[in-house]
């Protein structure tokens, strides 16, 4: 029987934030405990929100198959973006907030509708879509080395720290946002390379898949949500100093520095 309780657990990820990180979550979670896993990210955001945190989107994970196999799912996951987990196109994010940061890049969707239908489909995520980003999204992990599973991601708030949005979004409709090419740059050094269909086979499926499973909760995506549709292409991990810059295709680029301003 698990010895540790879903607060228990809550508590531990919370304080990894100042303590340092903590060992895999199995003692009080199986590796694939979906539900115990989205309770214990439940609670700490809760707790978040009840500081005074603005929950401004959300963000799907583990939209790649291949990391889907890896960790032994059928499923992505999703996370909950606060307003203050976002640094501005161009900025700088402070190594101290950081555990042990990587950067990947995204295609971005911010809603200019609701979305609360359970069997909301890539179209109907079109059509509400007011406008797309190249992003780059600061994943950091508080469990020690990334040693990970299913449940260990989920319960870390999908092992989310940090996000960038492109400044100008641009209207989906004209957009090849399948096909299009990603590149991502770390000092000047191609790190990365994607294409948008690495996002669940397109990054609408992945916003669908986050819409249904959303609105399923009672937590419907709203008009004004940023939501983070996958990775592109490889994490990379990143140190302080580090200036990374990911240009989509068709998108334009986000970019920013690792390091104090």
């Amino acid at each position: 029987m698990p010895s540790a309780t879903h607060e228990d657990l809550a508590r531990r990820l919370r304080d990894a934030y100042s303590n340092g990180v903590v060992p895999p979550l199995r003692d009080g979670l199986d590796p694939i405990d979906a539900n115990g896993a989205y309770a214990v990210q439940t609670i700490n955001t809760r707790f978040w929100e009840a500081q005074g945190r603005r929950i401004v989107g959300r963000k799907a994970g583990l939209t790649a198959k291949a990391v889907q196999t890896q960790l032994g799912v059928d499923q992505p996951d999703f996370g909950v973006l606060f307003e203050d987990m976002q640094v501005q196109d161009g900025g700088t994010l402070d190594p101290a907030k950081a555990i042990q940061p990587k950067a990947e890049a995204e295609v971005a969707f911010v809603l200019g509708k609701d979305l609360p239908d359970p069997r909301t489909s890539a179209e109907m995520v079109a059509e509400a879509v007011a406008s797309v980003h190249a992003a780059i999204e600061i994943v950091d992990s508080r469990i020690a080395d990334w040693k990970i599973t299913f449940a260990d991601t989920v319960a870390d708030n999908g092992s989310s720290a940090f996000f960038v949005l492109a400044k100008e979004g641009k209207p989906l409709p004209g957009l090849d946002i399948w096909s299009c090419g990603m590149v991502m740059e770390i000092n000047g050094e191609v790190v990365s390379l994607g294409a948008g269909a690495a996002a669940l086979g397109h990054p609408l499926n992945a916003a669908a898949w986050l819409a249904q499973t959303l609105a399923a909760r009672g937590e419907p995506l709203k008009e004004g949500d940023i939501l983070l549709s996958g990775a592109l292409g490889p994490m990379v991990a990143i140190k302080p100093g580090d200036r990374v810059r990911a240009v989509v295709g068709g998108l334009g680029e986000a970019g920013f520095t690792f390091g104090k301003a």
